[in-house]
């Protein structure tokens, strides 16, 4: 009777804001996680030289404060009914900021691949493995650790003692409260944060160039802080003395957000890039470097792989190759990308023996090779358009499954697996998901799953809820698809090319990868 009048008083809302690659999304959620509301703000990717991906830091942080209001005026709500709003960010994003967090550098995205040779030399020259070993960050250009040698190298002089080294999420809570503060998720993903210390790593550090002092303070992903600045609260609609809860890191709380958290849950993202995670419940590396770990809570751990050629491979057969069916579908008033789909699925499983790696913006899981290129393999004069966007998908997927068969090494075969992202509107790429996993897919309904991530972390640190299991009362389902036999028996002879052509090609992505660059 006590904890039910306790839960009475508790204020009605919550918000989820989830700081992402190219836009921040705020949505305003009910107690039983129900989304009534969502408002999102995008932002472009500047790339002012080759190899560059950097972003605009206070264009970030208004589109947070306009992202909050805006879910608020949706919905019709008052700022004084929301009892906290609670962060997920984008990983590996690097900011160097003066001592009163004023921008030196613009926000460094983890597309940005400028530190790739640096990358190539920790592994080689300084103890890389090692690092990650204990970090769980994959020695890569993404990684702040590589780009913070990088910049030592190349801009010395950011490195004065009085400057930060911050990440986005941390210049927005900077901007908000004037604290630096930074959580275990976010930090993990830098390749400084020792995993079983839960502190920052000597090693690392010293490879790096900077000391502790130039870093945040280390939080709990469920740390609360209030006492907004007055004119923030203003912009956003939310009281001064309202709770924001630090969050987590935007990989680990869509895990959370689509009810992929109990042990043996797999899920496979799919958007612009991919991803494929589990929940583990301490930390895990691997000895081949090919997965990454980050922290969720101290007894949570998110293991996996990231994949850069996602949805945007799609996008480039739509852009490159698919003129006709564009202008069809304009005809149709349908989606080309619904269009395109139709077409492959008139294919049978394996495109009649052509191979995709989708390469086209290097790799990282499982490769790990930012010289990495996209090729078709098998082409003949039996193979028409149709052939080659169906490869194109295949690819894709087979891509994601490479990197689930690193993962079993360390789990097992997953209970079950949920898939998310824009590619789950697709029939053809979630029938495709199940026949190349050889495993029962569902689609889990959730709206914003790092959003929804957030607030259940939030509702967990604030004892709303006694565990994070309880988010599968608020994750339905809508669909689901098993293996077809023949499709999964055909993949299989298929993977087997698939996973050594790359080792085999390892000089020559390197090579041509070099020419490239000289025809800038």
């Amino acid at each position: 009777m006590e904890k039910q009048m306790e839960v009475k008083t508790l204020k009605p809302y919550r918000i989820g804001v989830d700081i992402g690659t190219t836009s921040t999304k705020a949505v305003l959620f009910d107690l039983q996680g129900r989304a009534l509301s969502r408002h999102g703000v995008e932002y472009p990717l500047l790339t002012p030289v080759p190899d560059s991906a950097e972003q605009d830091p206070e264009h970030i942080f208004q589109s947070v404060l306009v992202a909050i209001r805006g879910c608020l005026e949706g919905a019709g709500v008052s700022g004084e009914e929301v009892a906290f709003a609670a962060f997920s960010a984008a990983m590996h994003s690097l900011i160097v900021v003066d001592g009163g967090g004023r921008p030196l550098t613009p926000s460094i995205t983890w597309a940005d691949n400028r530190s790739a040779p640096y990358a190539a030399d920790i592994k080689n020259n300084h103890n890389g493995h090692d690092i990650y070993r204990r970090t769980g960050t994959p020695i890569h250009p993404m990684s702040p650790l590589v780009k913070l040698v990088w910049l030592g190298k190349e801009r010395p002089e950011l490195f004065q003692p009085e400057h930060k080294f911050i990440s986005i999420k941390e210049y927005v809570f900077h901007r908000l409260f004037g604290e630096f503060i930074v959580d275990h998720s976010i930090a993990s993903a830098t390749g400084l944060l020792n995993l079983e210390r839960l502190d920052w790593d000597e090693e690392a550090l010293a490879l790096a160039g900077v000391t502790p002092g130039q870093l945040s303070t280390l939080v709990r992903t469920t740390h609360g802080i209030r006492g907004m600045k007055p004119e923030f609260a203003a912009s956003t609609g939310l009281p001064e003395d309202v709770l924001f809860i630090v969050g987590a890191n935007d990989g680990v709380l869509s895990n959370l957000g689509v009810n992929a958290i109990d042990p043996g849950v797999v899920a496979v993202t799919i958007g612009t890039s991919g991803a494929i995670r589990t929940v583990t419940d301490k930390p895990a590396t691997d000895p081949k470097g090919r997965i990454f770990c980050y922290v969720l809570t101290e007894n949570h751990y998110v293991i996996g792989g990231p994949v850069n050629n996602g949805g945007m491979i799609f996008r480039w057969v739509r852009d490159e190759l698919a003129s006709s069916e564009v202008e069809t579908a304009k005809r149709l008033g349908k989606d080309p990308y619904e269009v395109l789909t139709d077409i492959a699925a008139l294919v049978p499983p394996g495109s009649r023996g052509l191979l995709f790696h989708p390469y086209l913006a290097g790799e990282r899981a499982p490769l790990w090779n930012a010289d990495a290129r996209g090729s078709f393999f098998g082409l003949g004069m039996h193979h028409k358009k149709e052939h080659m966007i169906r490869a194109v998908l295949e690819g894709v997927i087979m891509n994601l499954y490479t990197v689930m068969l690193a993962l079993q090494e360390l789990i097992g075969k997953p209970a079950s697996v949920q898939a998310t992202g824009g590619f789950a509107r697709s029939e053809l790429w979630r029938q495709m998901l199940a026949d190349v996993f050889d495993q029962e897919v569902t689609v889990p309904e959730s709206f914003e799953s790092s959003c929804l991530g957030a607030v259940v972390l939030g509702m967990y640190g604030q004892g709303e809820i006694s565990s994070l299991s309880e988010v599968k009362k608020m994750v339905g389902g809508i669909h689901a698809h098993r293996p077809n036999r023949e499709a999964t028996e055909a993949y299989r002879k298929l993977l087997r090319i698939f996973i050594r052509l790359p080792r085999l090609l390892e000089d020559e992505y390197e090579a041509i990868s070099a020419f490239q660059r000289e025809q800038v």
